[in-house]
């Protein structure tokens, strides 16, 4: 037999549940994934954090207590001769590790997401041999890193094909994966054609969502093809382009297997190859604190992305 205060507390419980609007009841049932994922995802950064206010210690996990003075000694071009590489450098941005992350990450948003658009919108339309050109445009995304690192390696190393393609154009020299600028633009031509089909195929998603209706409202009105676009497919579709720009922002800043299989890290200094780096070499304290900032640099420009996203939809764009 069950207590009648039990059950009271139980009739109590379902009432409270049964009263909840829609979105509490929501995030009442998405409360203990989100507990987890909290839990998963912060304390890696918190340890991080936690190592990286102690110096380096080849003898033991953790040095002396510095406090923040790995921080102070990274940005302040301090540890220069640990890292090979400043850390920010304007005079010499792709030979700095900052710039150049920012540098390859504003290049690979802005052509990733272009040519995802455009590939995007191709697919929306209905033609002949559709679902083959679908299937085609996967192909790269599906492509291991390590193989498609070395597929761009064998085309740029002296003599490859795209080293006299762009040798001839006057675009590289010689050696191109010897020159940091040049590695850069490897590096971004590598992730273009990855990442490209991965973002149209967030973009397809959000295009299909958009109703018909609209369109034929619109040729009724007499408005033209270019008019349909600029009123209403590109309004409709900002929403799903932001959320693949910040995805793929995320990816750009945190890369580091297809700079490894394409240069080594060797001429592209990015956050992510010095946090390798260092930590290869045992220096925690450093290699701690330069992963934390590549997370802050991270979360920073998610939240803008989240800030401009909810007021776009606020706005009815």
């Amino acid at each position: 037999m069950v207590p009648n205060s039990l059950r009271r507390s139980g009739a109590r419980v379902n009432d409270w549940v049964e009263n909840l609007s829609e979105t509490k009841f929501a995030y009442l049932v998405l409360a203990p994934t989100l507990v987890i994922f909290t839990a998963i995802a912060l304390w890696p950064i918190l340890y991080t954090f936690q190592t990286s206010l102690y110096a380096d210690s080849f003898s033991q996990f953790h040095g002396a207590f510095v406090g923040l003075q790995n921080y102070v000694e990274i940005v302040t071009g301090q540890r220069g001769a640990i890292l090979i590489r400043p850390f920010f450098d304007l005079s010499n941005p792709f030979q700095s590790i900052l710039p150049t992350t920012i540098i390859y990450t504003v290049l690979s948003v802005v052509l990733i997401t272009a040519l995802g658009f455009v590939q995007a919108l191709v697919l929306n339309k209905t033609f002949r041999g559709r679902s083959i050109v679908r299937t085609a445009v996967l192909i790269p995304w599906a492509v291991p890193i390590v193989i498609q690192g070395m597929i761009f390696y064998l085309m740029f190393i002296p003599g490859g094909f795209g080293t006299q393609i762009l040798h001839d154009l006057g675009l590289v020299g010689a050696r191109p994966l010897s020159n940091s600028a040049s590695t850069v633009g490897i590096v971004t031509l590598a992730a273009i054609w990855k990442r490209s089909a991965y973002v149209a195929l967030i973009v397809l998603a959000g295009l299909q969502s958009i109703d018909e209706h609209l369109y034929d409202v619109a040729k009724v009105a007499g408005a033209s093809r270019w008019q349909q676009f600029r009123m209403i497919t590109f309004p409709q579709a900002v929403p799903t382009l932001m959320v693949a720009m910040l995805l793929t922002s995320i990816g750009s800043m945190r890369v580091y297997g297809q700079i490894d299989a394409i240069s080594n890290c060797s001429t592209m200094p990015s956050m992510t190859c010095a946090v390798v780096g260092t930590f290869n070499g045992s220096l925690y304290g450093t290699a701690s604190a330069l992963a934390f900032l590549t997370a802050l640099l991270i979360g920073s420009v998610s939240m803008i992305y989240l800030v401009v996203l909810s007021r776009s939809r606020a706005g009815g764009i």
